[in-house]
């Protein structure tokens, strides 16, 4: 299943929380050692304290197993801000209905089997809830900063990127951006690929938007 914290709910999800900054410690610090900012075992960044949404995969123990995070492009973004070099000259996108996806990554110390494609399910969950945070938004794109080998991935979980400019080796990766299609079409397109039957994210919002936002999942994402 999938968790979404949004900013108004922080305060619910402390431990939650802390539990995805070390695991993108241990992805990006340890794993794929990444210059990343670290502070003891977690890695947090500038653009944690811009109040994005969270999607959080948790096996049926509630471990969290993979995470991404979600935001505005209208605001601070890593494509703009940080790898403006990977838009080729053009404007970083800066539209309501174009959200950033960054620190996606799953433990791959899990067990779970990998599934169609050589793809771990949680994956397939964390690429479904992100179309669905989109289609509850009313999004038409997820824009993002990746690598070779995820762009690789996206291609065979039948979410391809359509890159903005062309890959540049950036620190120990080759780095590409570009958008993923929001579309109930991609959406089952993911689902079908992973075989996930129905919505990923089970969970509330915060309180603020919760029976507005459930409503409008129950829409977007069936």
């Amino acid at each position: 299943m999938l968790q979404l914290i949004n900013p108004d709910c922080y305060g619910e999800f402390i431990d939650d929380l802390a539990e995805m900054h070390r695991l993108r410690y241990r992805i990006f610090k340890e794993r794929l050692g990444w210059d990343v900012q670290v502070s003891g075992d977690m890695e947090v960044d500038e653009f944690d304290a811009c109040r994005p949404a969270y999607l959080l995969q948790k096996d049926d123990d509630s471990r969290i197993q993979g995470c991404v995070r979600l935001l505005p492009t209208t605001g601070p973004t890593m494509l703009r801000d940080t790898f403006p070099a990977l838009l080729d000259g053009q404007a970083a996108p800066a539209c309501q209905t174009i959200w950033e996806s960054s620190r996606f990554g799953v433990d791959l110390c899990t067990r779970e089997a990998k599934t169609a494609g050589s793809i771990a399910r949680a994956t397939y969950e964390l690429f479904a809830g992100m179309i669905e945070f989109g289609l509850m938004r009313q999004l038409t794109d997820i824009v993002t900063v990746t690598d070779a080998r995820m762009e690789r991935i996206l291609c065979r979980a039948r979410w391809p990127l359509r890159r903005l400019g062309s890959p540049r080796s950036i620190g120990k990766t080759i780095a590409v951006a570009g958008y993923l299609e929001v579309s109930r079409e991609r959406l089952q397109c993911v689902r079908d690929a992973g075989h996930l039957d129905g919505a990923t994210i089970k969970s509330a919002e915060g309180r603020s938007e919760r029976s507005t936002h459930n409503e409008t999942m129950e829409r977007a994402v069936a």
